[in-house]
């Protein structure tokens, strides 16, 4: 972490590229204020341990779960109102019909794979199943390829670690998983099946009554920038609001910006994170912001 923040600061910023963040990384959103070094590592996900572990970044995007885990277990840093990816998620939990016809309850008593058991898309799916299908999730062995990025966490007892280098997308495709919990990595295969029926119009009804896309990485800043400049706190969130105004490509539906517009969202995470033992307490939605973070507009 940056210790002194006099004149123009440059601060390490693990920041990957969005349509959203594009405008911020290519120059074309810059500031006289503060310099934004975007030294973090691609993918952006690889840099969250290293922030949360040992304030490797002065600011920069992190995954809500990570985020809520940090602030349960007392890491300096703090919220902006400010979604830098998010989607809905229904999509994400996938089988192979060949190894037979699966309903979100067919998993329970079953194997499945995820990359970490504290992943974003997991929180997300994992509420979808259990909230919208009724599954235990007590009852599915979850399948991890690794820890999460918080030291001080350890998985539930339903979780298995696999064997190092192992693919779940390769495990699920041979049945010896029964099913994946996968983002971007669902194999284009016309074998796999979304594990949630007809998973495309079940999120746009789910959107119809909840209003909320599900976030999956914020932008957070380390509480010293924010107290001992506010100035500059302020002018990264502007930095990020007019990016996202000169954003091509971004879905219809994206989370939007600012504290009450993401306050069920951000609860919902809350609520799930705590039914699914991914944080040790119950978080309120205000006390990840500070008093200049909450009052972004």
């Amino acid at each position: 972490m940056t210790t002194t923040l006099t004149g123009v600061p440059t601060l390490r910023t693990n920041l990957a590229d969005y349509a959203v963040t594009k405008a911020m990384k290519d120059g074309r959103v810059s500031s006289d204020l503060v310099t934004l070094d975007y030294c973090g590592p691609t993918p952006a996900h690889n840099g969250f341990k290293a922030m949360v572990r040992e304030n490797q970044f002065d600011a920069g995007e992190l995954a809500i779960v990570t985020f809520l885990q940090a602030k349960a277990y007392g890491k300096p840093y703090v919220l902006l109102p400010a979604p830098i990816s998010g989607r809905f998620q229904h999509h994400c939990a996938g089988y192979n019909i060949d190894f037979g016809h699966l309903d979100p309850k067919d998993i329970e008593g079953k194997k499945v794979g995820v990359r970490t058991y504290t992943q974003t898309t997991a929180l997300w799916i994992r509420g979808i199943l259990r909230h919208e299908y009724g599954v235990d999730l007590d009852k599915v062995t979850w399948m991890t390829l690794g820890d999460g990025h918080l030291a001080e966490y350890t998985d539930p007892a339903n979780t298995q670690r696999l064997p190092k280098g192992v693919s779940i997308p390769q495990m699920m495709l041979d049945g010896e998983l029964a099913a994946a919990l996968l983002g971007e990595d669902m194999p284009k295969d016309p074998r796999v099946r979304t594990l949630v029926p007809d998973a495309q119009n079940a999120a746009k009804d789910w959107f119809a009554r909840e209003g909320v896309v599900p976030i999956n990485h914020m932008f957070v800043v380390h509480e010293n920038v924010s107290k001992q400049r506010p100035d500059v706190v302020r002018e990264i969130y502007r930095m990020i609001v007019e990016s996202r105004e000169q954003a091509e490509g971004v879905p219809a539906i994206f989370p939007p910006i600012g504290l009450d517009a993401n306050r069920k969202g951000i609860q919902l995470a809350i609520d799930w994170a705590l039914d699914q033992k991914i944080i040790p307490r119950r978080l309120s939605v205000d006390e990840l912001f500070d008093d200049v973070t909450g009052s972004l507009a």
